[in-house]
């Protein structure tokens, strides 16, 4: 069975590390995580979004008033001004799995990759509301989905992975796991590359690093849902 795949870009530079001077480092590896997907699931569908360069637009007072208008009861130019988010809502909730070039910005995520967040975080298309409910009127619309995500960042520090000096200043893929799991996307994978400001060898050990754990996901994630959605998973 095919799958779709979302394969996103945020980052600013609009090279590749490696390739090109002053190139992205998340860029690099999430080309990396795809190329080596289609080699291993050659049928799947693969969207590509580059946030980075193409950002959707902000959310504003027009767009919220027709998000939170009830849809049968939108005015015409309440379809135009969510347009772009419902094609956006529409792809992810297509996605089989989500991959992220994603780094860090002033210890979170950059504000391209924000405002795509901010138009996929829809009320009635991602998380539902309803006061009946009583304390808690939220709940997820993506969960059970079987939906995974791919975080692949970089950071000019080191020490910011988990137990790390500077742990408790990474806000990036914490932040983005709290929005992806509120709307009911909870199976999320990460690496990254850190030491981008040192460069040399501590870099470019990072980097090897990062490399060898995008390739040990795309083996792992592929492998596990050709088994699930095998015709004779189900007999096993």
């Amino acid at each position: 069975m095919t799958m779709n795949l979302i394969h996103i870009d945020t980052s600013a530079r609009p090279g590749l590390s490696g390739i090109e001077a002053h190139g992205s480092h998340t860029r690099r590896l999430s080309a990396r995580f795809v190329e080596r997907w289609r080699k291993a699931r050659p049928n799947d569908h693969v969207d590509y979004l580059d946030v980075g360069q193409h950002p959707p637009a902000h959310v504003n007072g027009r767009w919220i008033h027709a998000a939170f208008t009830a849809p049968a009861e939108r005015e015409p130019w309440m379809a135009e001004v969510l347009a772009e988010s419902d094609r956006l809502v529409d792809q992810l909730v297509a996605a089989d799995l989500i991959v992220v070039g994603l780094p860090m910005y002033n210890f979170s995520v950059p504000a391209q990759f924000k405002a795509y967040i901010d138009n996929i975080v829809r009320v009635g298309r991602t998380f539902g509301f309803d006061r009946a409910r009583g304390a808690v009127p939220y709940w997820p619309m993506l969960a059970d989905s079987g939906k995974r995500m791919v975080l692949l960042g970089a950071r000019g520090d080191h020490g910011y992975g988990p137990g790390g000096r500077v742990a408790h200043l990474n806000h990036t893929e914490s932040s983005v796991r709290s929005v992806f799991g509120y709307i009911g996307i909870t199976d999320v994978h990460e690496a990254a590359v850190e030491s981008d400001e040192f460069g040399g060898e501590e870099l470019a050990q990072s980097l090897r690093k990062a490399e060898q754990e995008v390739d040990r996901l795309v083996d792992q994630l592929s492998g596990k849902l050709t088994n699930e959605r095998s015709p004779d998973a189900a007999l096993a």
